[in-house]
């Protein structure tokens, strides 16, 4: 039997977690279907679909405390030095003992604070090691000053056998911003964007046309979940906003509040899959995280994107780009109010539906599955379903 382990901080939002099922859910058809182990930080890792023959270990949790700061999420007696001991004493052993085949680290080369180094230099020569960057990372110079003060370079030359970009390269070539050893320059693989699969999860039932709102995680989407549903009666169309499981307990009930007196307006605090709420959308007011945008361009809504510019700019750049090459609209956060919301949903309303784009990849998660399938191939008898 194959193994293969993915690794998500997750300490913001469920982006990263999202991301790591998303490739489980495709590498699970790969045949005979791997054993598929995902370590987070995310809490609500477990409630999210994922396939069957994976499953998830949870890592104590974190909770950004500045742009590379991390403190715990639950644990308050615990101290940084001591939560990255305490997770990196988890990773490394749920790793070891499950000795994968392919170990796939999303975005940071030696784990938040460096967690995963002891892992990386067990499993180094026995485990094929990817690294799995999303499209954007942050502003470019951020960027880059960040990987070389982390010895990214260093890391990728010392563990590593491949990258993977989660993205298009003629939309953003995010290993301009980052130093690649030379000897891996030829083992970095731009798969195309990740369009999660919609095989698990339902929705909410229901049959309308309307207009989307989604924030994410919602740590920090109320003020768009606000002048989203305030904006439902100015432009007379149906509206229903995913609020996310880690926004506040305060502005869930603000916005819950404002929604019970709109009788166009739906609140949702959480849907593990949204896929059948986008199915039924007209348009779709976001921010601009990299799983929501991948979903939105799969179907061709129309897609206001209001990127989140702190503590990262990587959104701000990613919805730049995009709305560069005509598959979103951008409204800078600073411009954000009722009115603009509602006459861009007017807009889109005259506009209607079109089709998903014809000249971005977004067939990243076959791509992705295909290349799992090789390393696996060269470890084992594997091959991937057609």
């Amino acid at each position: 039997m194959t193994r293969i382990a993915l690794y998500s901080h997750d300490a913001l939002g469920l982006g990263h977690v999202a991301r790591s099922l998303s490739l489980s859910r495709a590498f699970s058809q790969c045949v005979p279907r791997p054993d598929i182990l995902v370590l987070s930080g995310a809490r609500e890792a477990a409630m999210l679909p994922r396939p069957h023959g994976c499953d998830v270990v949870g890592l104590p949790g974190l909770v950004r405390a500045g742009r590379e700061r991390y403190a715990a999420l639950d644990l308050l007696g615990v101290g940084s030095p001591e939560q990255r001991a305490l997770r990196a004493c988890v990773a490394s052993a749920a790793l070891t003992s499950f000795a994968p085949d392919l170990f796939i680290v999303d975005r940071h080369p030696r784990g938040v604070g460096g967690e995963l180094e002891p892992a990386l230099r067990a499993l180094a020569g026995r485990t094929t090691i990817v690294l799995g960057l999303r499209d954007v990372l942050d502003h470019p110079a951020v960027a880059s000053h960040e990987w070389a003060a982390q010895r990214g370079e260093e890391a990728l030359d010392e563990w590593y056998d491949a990258v993977w970009v989660y993205g298009d390269r003629r939309v953003y070539d995010v290993t301009a911003d980052i130093a690649v050893p030379k000897r891996l320059r030829r083992a970095v693989h731009f798969t195309g964007y990740l369009v999660p699969g919609r095989e698990a999860g339902r929705a909410p039932a229901g049959s309308c046309r309307t207009v989307l709102g989604l924030v994410g995680g919602g740590a920090d989407g109320a003020e768009l979940a606000r002048a989203f549903l305030t904006a439902a009666p100015l432009h007379g169309q149906p509206a229903e906003v995913v609020l996310g499981p880690q926004m506040p307990r305060a502005d869930r009930a603000e916005l819950h509040a404002v929604a019970k007196a709109l009788p166009s307006a739906r609140v949702h605090d959480f849907v593990p899959d949204v896929s059948g709420l986008l199915d039924r959308a007209t348009a779709v007011v976001s921010m601009g995280g990299y799983n929501t945008a991948c979903e939105v361009m799969s179907r061709g809504r129309p897609a206001l994107m209001v990127p989140r510019t702190r503590p990262r700019r990587d959104q701000l750049v990613r919805v730049s780009r995009l709305d560069e090459h005509g598959l979103v609209t951008m409204l800078h956060p600073d411009q954000l109010s009722p009115e603009a919301v509602a006459e861009w949903v007017s807009d889109a309303a005259v506009s209607g539906l079109s089709e998903p784009p014809q000249h971005v990849r977004l067939d990243g998660l076959a791509q992705a599955q295909a290349l799992a399938g090789e390393v696996l191939t060269h470890r084992g008898a594997i091959h991937v379903a057609v």
